[in-house]
């Protein structure tokens, strides 16, 4: 049997939806079986009987009242005691999408994604609120980022909600901080980089790295700046943003293994 995924969502309401093109018709007992990579976990999920000359199938599962723990989770099709795995022609990616899906507050997050050999899997993900980092530059001595609000069930719209962009040295306890601007879901911070240079400067030759955080008066808790809803995994190894020297000290943005983003001055 093959079976070609051609259009594969998982929607707001995280609903796997799913068109199948089949060369013959799903019977009776046959199951969607999802797989995790790394435990060799599944679950299985009912298909139903199609039409006898049917060549292709739109199904539809929720995805929440499954124990689906965080990862990646492989698709199967069981026919008639074959499993087939599923190929995939969606590339399962849209930043509009991502964007629409990350404004609801959530506990975990689903996504469904073509592989880079051509298979449909899920990501799945424990979906903490977080601010979602778009673009980071340096600007008239000045660092600064804008991004998204993510899973924080905020509105987007055209309200403003004070807020602060706080960096902090982990290791003294030191902190700087500046206002933010946070309209609907939208962010914009900036911070002077003089005044991170200072604090190096009183430490010269030795690195430090700072971790910026969102705080805004209608949320609980800080978000730390992080990029985590698109599909670059790794992006301590693969991106990079442009380095700055003021008075001779080097400050340079960068992800941590969590992909957070941390600035790193002096050294």
């Amino acid at each position: 049997m093959r079976v070609v995924v051609t259009d594969a969502e998982v929607t707001l309401a995280d609903v796997l939806s799913l068109r199948l093109a089949i060369d013959e018709p799903l019977s009776a007992g046959s199951e969607l079986v999802l797989r995790q990579r790394g435990t060799s976990v599944e679950h299985r999920l009912a298909l139903g009987a199609t039409a006898a000359r049917a060549r292709d199938a739109t199904l539809a599962f929720s995805l929440a009242p499954l124990p689906l723990s965080p990862g990646r989770w492989d698709t199967y099709v069981t026919q008639d005691g074959s499993r087939t795995r599923l190929h995939s022609v969606d590339p399962g990616f849209s930043l509009d999408h991502i964007d629409a899906y990350a404004l609801s507050r959530r506990t975990m997050s689903y996504r469904a994604y073509r592989t880079r050999n051509g298979f449909l899997a899920l990501k799945v993900d424990e979906a903490e609120p977080v601010a979602e980092v778009r673009a980071v530059w340096f600007r008239e001595g000045r660092f600064e980022v804008t991004g998204l609000l993510a899973y924080t069930g905020l509105d987007d719209d055209e309200s403003r909600h004070e807020a602060r962009l706080s960096l902090r040295h982990d290791a003294s306890g030191t902190a700087l901080s500046s206002v933010a601007t946070v309209q609907g879901v939208r962010f914009h911070a900036a911070l002077s980089l003089c005044d991170l240079c200072d604090v190096a400067a009183d430490d010269p030759g030795q690195p430090t790295a700072w971790a910026p955080s969102l705080e805004i008066d209608d949320l609980p808790a800080p978000l730390r700046l992080a990029s985590r809803l698109d599909d670059v995994n790794g992006k301590r190894r693969r991106l990079h943003y442009p380095a700055t020297k003021v008075d001779g000290v080097p400050i340079r943005p960068r992800y941590t293994a969590d992909d957070e983003l941390t600035i790193e001055v002096g050294g």
